[in-house]
């Protein structure tokens, strides 16, 4: 089958997304089918922003290794074990790209993301074979191509969890990518007042108003706090989510927030970048709750049951054939897209 792969730069002609890798399509056998398993058809797969990053060696991962885990698809073989759980073909699913091992001791006290025997196969491909325990159903109302996206979707409903959004809180996203989108259209959901997004990119800002921000701000032009101060009444914002993945957004934060402030840090930073943190004013004097989030633990079966509920047509528009997975790549990295998305088997829309 054809699976999508980050491969060593290899010639002066490849398109490359940094000095550690490129983007091939390459022939790979398909895992066969355990009594707890199913085989997917994958219809779509969709790029994840931290998919060139990983590409780029941030995990440290040596090429060549398969990339994505945003898919859909349609299940066409199950072992013994998934069939008598109700798993069968035809069904069409999405779901967790990360199998547990539901055994570990962070799999036993509620920590699966943690998990020390977690597995993952890459999804940019034909086929795959899953746990019976990774998939979901995709609504009828929900085609395949937005099916893909019930991955990043939990990673909203994550952070929904994390963040704790209360009716009337003020609330700021901070970056328009993918997953500041899908958090929009969510905090929309819980009543959130005042609710603005901080994002470069006009036509980005544009589709937060579609989803419903109240108040935009671009912090090239514009002075953040200064528009923050303003929209709360100099008190700042209860609930601060930070997704662009940019260090002075994620400082900024910090000036941003009001006291007893929650502050969610959603997106992956270098490695090497430590945040200057004031304990005096920050803890002391604000009380700030800040966390982070890491993939999107106990969050599918939720999401398949609200994912109807969310505009996504804009971010499944722009789609590339999987033999031109690089250009698909090259599209995601231009920033033209909100998203993009491989269609890895083309008879299954």
């Amino acid at each position: 089958m054809k699976q999508v792969t980050a491969v060593k730069v290899g010639d002066m002609h490849a398109q490359t997304l940094d000095e550690r890798g490129r983007i091939e399509v390459t022939d790979v056998p398909v895992k066969p089918v355990g009594d707890d398993e199913v085989k997917i058809k994958v219809a779509y797969c969709s790029i994840c922003g931290s998919d060139p990053h990983v590409v780029g060696g941030i995990f440290g991962w040596e090429p060549p290794f398969g990339l994505g885990h945003e898919l859909s698809g349609v299940i066409t073989e199950t072992g013994k074990t998934a069939a008598a759980n109700g798993w069968k073909p035809g069904d069409r699913v999405g779901g967790n790209f990360r199998n547990y091992c539901g055994k570990c001791y962070y799999c036993t006290n509620a920590m699966e993301q943690w998990c020390e025997n977690a597995t993952e196969e890459p999804g940019m491909a034909e086929y795959v074979v899953w746990n019976m325990r990774q998939p979901v159903r995709v609504p009828d109302d929900v085609s395949l191509k937005n099916a893909c996206l019930i991955e990043p979707v939990s990673i909203a409903v994550r952070v929904m969890d994390k963040a704790n959004i209360k009716v009337g809180h003020n609330v700021v996203v901070s970056g328009g990518g993918p997953i500041g989108l899908l958090c929009l259209q969510l905090i929309n959901l819980y009543g959130a007042a005042n609710l603005t997004i901080v994002e470069p990119n006009p036509a980005r800002r544009e589709l937060a108003v579609k989803y419903g921000a109240k108040h935009v701000i671009d912090p090239i032009n514009e002075d953040v706090a200064m528009l923050s101060d303003k929209i709360t009444d100099g008190r700042g914002f209860d609930i601060c989510l930070e997704v662009s993945g940019a260090q002075s957004a994620a400082e900024t934060m910090l000036a941003i927030s009001a006291k007893c402030a929650r502050i969610v840090y959603v997106a992956q930073y270098p490695r090497d970048y430590n945040m200057p943190l004031n304990l005096y004013d920050h803890l002391y004097m604000k009380e700030l709750d800040i966390t982070g989030t890491f993939v999107s633990p106990y969050a599918f079966q939720r999401t398949a049951q609200i994912i109807g509920r969310l505009d996504l047509d804009d971010l499944t528009a722009t789609v590339f054939p999987i033999d031109r997975a690089a250009e698909a790549f090259e599209a995601h990295l231009s920033g033209a897209h909100p998203k993009v998305l491989i269609h890895c088997n083309p008879d299954l829309i």
